[in-house]
């Protein structure tokens, strides 16, 4: 990997398992170099794929590597899917939850594209994604989670006014229940009798897979997607349309 810039290299967040797995295969798939940062390492190996270890809630971290990176192989493409939930309810959140998680949504992805937006100038191109979750709409026990990922969107539309003119987008993906995933397995463990009330109640009558997250990361992520920004896209199977059982 050079230091130039090149379309055709991303940066993902949070490739370790699930969502980042899918989301990392279709980028190579592609033909991109990627470069993946998580605490654990990549869940999947390839020749253009580079994984480094990192504590994406530790800001100093976040802020030497991001720098690091743009000094010997700056990415145009961002695809930020990390997260954590910290399920608690109100009466339960701590201020270092806050701290946290705000670290981890919200300062992380401004700290890569400040990293990178030189090199992104410079080459008039830039595909941003955030991955966000429906549960912005509200969710109980997710007072900070929600809270955090809604700040996504506020990120997203606010670069898309300002970036725009570089040929910068940036968009968020929202997914809703998917399966296959730590953060959803650790609240509804295989064999839960709720797992299967819960796809009933999502108008496709299933749960999401890694894969239908990936595929909307995927369009946005796309060259030739260049007049889409600042959207926010629900891959919720409907759930977040809402509906009424009668």
């Amino acid at each position: 990997m050079s230091g130039a810039p090149a379309p055709r290299r991303a940066l993902v967040t949070g490739g370790s398992t699930g969502i980042g797995v899918a989301i990392l295969g279709r980028l190579l798939a592609a033909g991109y170099e990627v470069i993946n940062l998580s605490r654990r390492g990549a869940g999947l190996t390839h020749p253009n794929l580079r994984s480094i270890a990192v504590d994406l809630s530790d800001g100093a971290a976040t802020r030497a590597i991001a720098a690091e990176l743009a000094a010997t192989c700056p990415v145009t493409t961002i695809v930020h899917n990390a997260g954590a939930i910290f399920e608690k309810p109100l009466a339960e959140v701590l201020p270092e939850d806050i701290a946290a998680l705000t670290q981890l949504h919200l300062g992380t992805p401004i700290t890569l594209v400040q990293a990178n937006l030189a090199a992104m100038r410079a080459a008039q191109y830039g595909r941003i994604v955030l991955v966000s979750s429906r549960a912005v709409l509200g969710l109980q026990k997710r007072t900070v989670y929600a809270a955090t990922k809604a700040s996504l969107l506020g990120l997203a539309r606010t670069w898309a006014l300002e970036l725009g003119p570089d040929g910068i987008t940036t968009n968020v993906v929202a997914p809703g229940p998917i399966a296959e995933t730590e953060m959803f397995d650790g609240v509804l463990a295989a064999g839960d009798a709720r797992r299967q009330a819960l796809a009933q109640a999502i108008p496709v009558r299933r749960l999401g897979r890694p894969e239908d997250v990936a595929r909307a990361v995927a369009f946005f992520t796309d060259p030739e997607a260049s007049f889409v920004t600042g959207q926010t896209l629900y891959v919720c199977g409907g759930l977040s349309a809402g509906s009424l059982a009668l």
